[in-house]
């Protein structure tokens, strides 16, 4: 299960790279897209990871 802890934390860094990115060093988001495209993607996919990990887990611990 660590596995997918790591990777829930290696798909936030992402998305906080690619915002802080896009807020504090570029000037205009227009020619960004792809990029924000893909933090809000890597933001979503945290979460996704993150709530089946805690399913799991709870199925895991009541048996």
């Amino acid at each position: 299960m660590k596995y997918h802890k790591i990777s829930e934390i290696a798909y936030l860094t992402i998305s906080l790279i690619v915002f802080f990115d896009i807020i504090f060093l570029k000037k205009t988001i227009e020619g960004n897209i792809p990029l924000l495209i893909l933090g809000f993607l890597s933001f979503l996919m945290f979460l996704f990871r993150r709530h089946y990990r805690k399913k799991f887990n709870n199925r895991k611990n009541t048996n």
